[in-house]
């Protein structure tokens, strides 16, 4: 038996909880080394550069995003597009899936990369950032922009790659250049720092890092992948709109994390100032990481939900997301609990400071008191993903970046004097008020399932 139909039998036959922990072990893995390397350059550049840049760095993040985030919509476009097609046996799109994907990506990455490097500045001084925080953000942010080609690629490629149901192929690919991030950057740093490019350094072992992932990825698909091979580079028709119509809520998760930082940082610097920038753009750097795991996890369950759902076995789609959800809730207490214990220690790893993280340590706890319901949304919004329901998975993500948040977090803050708190305390309620909306979209998507006797 071939190795698709080895993986096609155990993504509609396997048990779901072995399944789950078959597929999400390896996501988890590799998203969690991805996180890392994200959160790593703000802790190196806050031990080894100082506070003033690793805020930069916070600063910097949600612009990251554009690029993550349009990476994300063709990549979770594409898997879900492909993982459809290895339910049904369509051998012709899924030939179509890798060259579709490049030329795509080539088209954006050469935008972002002239806009963001022409207008780093303008795109900052819209966050907020000024002074010493705008200037080294500056310089770090159009280092980022230079290397958008490689990230967008090896990033939306790695996706199609876990579309294939090839967890732990993917979590190899995307850690080696991650654990090669996590190694250069205090190389870089020691080097370059002396010459008064600490913020910088950082910069560049980010981008060879993504350089080097982009070549791993290329030759995976060039001579090793079992289902996808790169065969015409050329935008396709027939499944671009597929890919976009599922992919423009991954977009959005990335893009609106961009807008709802964008705010966060506005409002901490009129109720708080720069302490108040630090201290967020620390805490969020915490909770950005914090919702790795989680999205391996969801990654995991993509292929178990889209190929099921392609081979019509809507009752196994039904109990996959059941175990899955589960999985993801206990998974969350791994960082629910430390945060809730030890606020000040947690935010002391970003900031040295005296005195400067026990003053965010309460507000700290409030941020994360709901995070321990954040499993069941990131899981609803990957099974309408998966499932090709590109609206409900938008309005999802719509509620939680915009609709919701954005006006708690301008209202609270002037709220009974809840000033700064009023921001923490927006986050918080907004993903409590969230999840039951969640919830009662999920379920009636599941009443609208027929019946399947073969649901596992």
């Amino acid at each position: 038996m071939s190795t698709e139909s080895n993986t096609r039998n155990k993504l509609l036959t396997e048990s779901p909880k072995k399944l789950m922990l078959s597929l999400s072990i390896p996501g988890i893995l590799g998203m969690v080394v991805v996180g890392l390397y994200n959160m790593m350059d703000s802790i190196f550049i806050g031990q080894m550069v100082g506070a003033v840049q690793m805020g930069a760095v916070s600063v910097s993040y949600p612009f990251t995003l554009i690029n993550a985030g349009s990476a994300a919509m063709l990549g979770v476009g594409s898997a879900s597009v492909l993982s459809r097609a290895i339910g049904k046996k369509d051998e012709a799109t899924v030939k179509k899936i890798m060259g579709n994907l490049i030329a795509a990506i080539l088209l954006i990455s050469v935008v972002y990369t002239v806009v963001g490097m022409v207008f780093t500045r303008q795109l900052l001084t819209l966050a907020g950032a000024s002074g010493d925080i705008l200037n080294y953000a500056e310089n770090y942010l159009r280092i980022i922009f230079a290397g958008s080609l490689f990230v967008n690629f090896f990033q939306s490629a790695n996706m199609v790659i876990r579309g294939e149901g090839q967890l732990k192929k993917a979590m190899l690919i995307i850690a080696s250049g991650a654990i090669l991030n996590i190694i250069l950057d205090p190389i870089f740093i020691m080097l370059l720092k002396p010459y008064g490019l600490g913020i910088e350094a950082a910069a560049y072992a980010t981008i060879l890092s993504q350089f080097i992932q982009a070549v791993i990825t290329l030759w995976y698909f060039k001579s090793k992948s079992n289902y996808v091979k790169i065969g015409r580079i050329r935008i396709d028709g027939t499944i671009l709109p597929s890919v976009l119509s599922v992919g423009v809520s991954a977009l959005l998760m990335q893009v609106l994390t961009l807008v709802q930082q964008m705010v966060i940082y506005r409002v901490a610097s009129e109720y708080g100032g720069e302490t108040s920038q630090i201290l967020l753009g620390a805490a969020l750097r915490v909770w950005n990481f914090a919702f790795v795991p989680l999205w391996g996890m969801s990654q995991g369950f993509q292929p178990a939900a889209g190929t099921n759902f392609g081979a019509k076995q809507y009752d196994r789609v039904k109990k996959l997301t059941y175990m899955f959800v589960s999985g993801a809730t206990i998974l969350s207490l791994i960082f629910y609990i430390p945060v809730e214990l030890f606020p000040e220690q947690i935010l002391s790893l970003f900031i040295t400071t005296p005195g400067v993280a026990s003053m965010g340590a309460t507000n700290f706890r409030i941020m994360f008191s709901t995070y321990i319901l954040q499993g069941s949304f990131i899981i609803a919004v990957t099974l309408f993903q998966s499932l090709g329901k590109a609206n409900k998975a938008t309005w999802l993500v719509l509620f939680r970046q915009i609709i919701l948040f954005i006006p708690l977090a301008v209202v609270l803050p002037m709220i009974a004097g809840l000033g700064i708190t009023g921001v923490w305390l927006a986050i918080a309620l907004t993903d409590a008020i969230l999840v039951i909306i969640t919830l009662s979209m999920m379920f009636k998507e599941f009443r609208k399932m027929p019946t399947t006797a073969s649901g596992q």
